[in-house]
């Protein structure tokens, strides 16, 4: 009679530890859970915390004067593959032309992706010419659009009138620049110190459209 009563033991006492086993990994997989919530919960965060600090359109640019700057690389303001750094673009900057700014000794161009943290694409200073041909800049100061495969992303180009150079150009070609009104009202101080440096501000936008399905649309 003893065999059977040792054999009903065992089996309860596994019985418990199963259970008890069971309801470890279930504790396990709930804080398991709940860590991960947290942690998308804070990268949502921070995720919309840089979209805000982007300067999306860069409404300021509207206090200053403006003129006309037209582009055959647009078109229903859409710009052209050509321009674009992807497996079907060419990687050439766009076509620029505007009348001469009176008073205006030079000209800076900037492109910037108002959906990605304002990165640069297009930084040339002491320009002073009023008519660039498509692939005017070289690769130094130009790098076309690659958005993510099958995304759209804004593009703007401002051309900025200036009575003198200025030190430099604040911003990181090719980099995020999302001091970008910190850094481009720094224009209109020049190299001698001087205020007032900006005369007025042409600009064009446009969008593009990387439609690859490959993960990576830059060459």
């Amino acid at each position: 009679m003893k065999k059977p009563v040792i054999l009903l033991c065992i089996m309860i006492f596994a019985l418990c530890a199963g259970c008890g086993l069971s309801g470890d990994a279930s504790e396990s997989a709930t804080q398991s859970s709940s860590d991960t919530a947290v942690n998308e919960e804070a990268a949502t965060e921070d995720t919309a915390s840089e979209a805000e600090s982007t300067s999306k359109y860069n409404a300021f640019i509207d206090e200053y004067d403006s003129f006309e700057v037209t582009s055959t690389s647009m078109n229903n303001g859409a710009w052209n593959d050509a321009i674009s750094n992807t497996e079907v673009g060419s990687n050439k900057s766009p076509q620029l032309e505007w009348d001469a700014v009176d008073g205006a000794a030079l000209y800076v161009i900037i492109m910037d992706d108002t959906d990605a943290w304002d990165i640069i694409h297009w930084k040339s200073d002491n320009v002073t010419e009023t008519s660039l041909d498509e692939g005017w800049a070289d690769e130094s100061e130009y790098m076309g659009p690659f958005p993510p495969a099958g995304s759209t992303h804004t593009y703007e180009v401002y051309v900025v009138a200036l009575k003198a150079k200025v030190e430099r150009v604040k911003g990181a070609f090719g980099g995020q620049n999302v001091r970008f009104e910190e850094n481009f009202r720094a224009l209109d101080t020049d190299a001698e110190g001087n205020s007032g440096n900006i005369i007025a501000v042409g600009r064009l936008s446009g969008t593009y459209t990387n439609q690859e399905e490959n993960q990576h649309g830059y060459r």
